[in-house]
């Protein structure tokens, strides 16, 4: 059963070589309540039943990477706003339209969705089509891996620096808590040590600090700081009792402070989180236009391989000339078992054809190429899926 989270694209041969004529059947056949539009199948050149198994079979894993990477394109968006619905809807568009506007230009008329035939053409080679199609879904892929990872980068380096100005005591940064006139500086013997006391361990810390280990200078320690969950002490020390100190620190889940008085280490930190900031935005707005082209060409991409899976397995269900028609189907979640059902019922005589060709093929001395062909979920009319768009 197609998802009715997707469009549902189908084919069926021409009988009296007018498209429109196809989609009026579906129309009539679902009772004119669902939306559909014609969709135009290039008359590509097929080369041999040989080649076309073998392209038949690569043709289902290039569309689960192309829908891959226009999810995860999708995702990026999404992520960029926030998950804003309405802002979603402003990006995820392809040429500048909602993507049913592109897919479906005119879903109560006879216009089509049409193959560019600017990029690929109207009658070249599958192989040659496939091969274009599947090189420019890499620059597609590449290019967007490259800028997230930019933006990826410049946005870890600001979080981390944020996170220095806005953690508790025991981790952010102290450039703005500490003064000049509170550690001892430029001394042989002596160095002050900043400490971050458990906000419960204060009373305990005053009583014993003294004595934690040698050579602690006497009623050295003041307070400088504290958040909930901290309180941020001195305590000046010899310097050759450094490391004893430290660790005897840990064992009472003291935690001592990394710090080195720096004149312009304040000035620097805002100048530094400035820059940062600015780098993220720019990299920020250069992804969401980036992802927002990359989107609109993924999909583009990704109709028109749905295109050539559909003209392949037309030639393979119903044989040449390669006369077909296309028509993409909007299918509504309350009644798509019954649509699904009317063009079965529409098309149930196309049936015939497709058991005449499974016989015509084996006995081809390609039974297992065409089996693995076969093996796939059938229809009486050629049917493919491609996601939705929705916010």
């Amino acid at each position: 059963m197609p998802s009715d989270l997707s469009y549902w694209l189908i084919s069926v041969p021409l009988h009296d070589g007018d498209p429109t004529s196809v989609l009026d059947d579906v129309r009539r056949a679902t009772g004119g309540n669902t939306d559909c539009g014609g969709w135009t199948i290039p008359e590509l050149k097929a080369g041999t039943l040989s080649s076309l198994l073998t392209i038949s079979d690569q043709l289902p894993k290039f569309d689960a990477s192309f829908t891959s990477v226009v999810s995860k394109l999708l995702d990026q968006l999404r992520s960029l706003v926030g998950d804003d619905k309405s802002r979603l809807a402003q990006h995820a568009r392809v040429n500048d339209r909602p993507v049913e506007e592109y897919l479906m230009p005119d879903p109560h008329g006879p216009t089509p969705w049409r193959w560019d035939k600017g990029r690929w053409g109207e009658d070249g080679k599958i192989g040659d089509v496939l091969a274009s199609l599947v090189s420019e879904m890499h620059t597609v892929e590449t290019t967007q891996k490259a800028k997230a990872q930019s933006y990826n980068l410049a946005k870890g380096a600001l979080n981390t620096l944020q996170r220095k100005q806005l953690g508790n005591l025991s981790q952010r940064s102290l450039m703005d808590v500490v003064k000049k006139g509170d550690i001892v500086e430029n001394s042989e013997f002596l160095e002050t040590l900043l400490v971050a006391v458990p906000k419960n361990s204060v009373k305990e810390w005053f009583n014993t600090y003294e004595r934690l280990s040698n050579m602690v200078v006497p009623r050295s320690s003041q307070e400088l700081a504290k958040d909930n969950d901290f309180v941020l002490v001195t305590v000046t020390i010899f310097k050759k009792v450094h490391d004893d100190f430290v660790h005897k620190s840990r064992e009472h889940k003291y935690i001592v402070r990394d710090f080195k008085w720096d004149d312009e280490g304040l000035e620097n930190q805002k100048k530094e989180l400035a820059r940062l900031e600015q780098e993220e935005k720019e990299l920020w707005t250069e992804l969401l236009r980036l992802t927002r082209i990359n989107f609109s060409e993924a999909y583009q991409l990704l109709a028109h391989l749905k295109t050539v899976r559909m003209f392949v397995e037309s030639v393979l269900r119903y044989g040449l000339p390669a006369e077909y028609a296309g028509v993409i189907v909007k299918p509504e979640p309350k009644t798509a078992i019954k649509t699904l059902k009317q063009l079965s019922a529409r098309f149930n005589y196309l049936a015939t054809g497709r058991d005449k060709a499974t016989k015509e093929v084996q006995s081809d001395d390609m039974v297992g190429e065409w089996a693995n062909v076969m093996e796939q979920e059938y229809y009486d009319f050629v049917l493919f899926e491609i996601p939705k768009v929705d916010f």
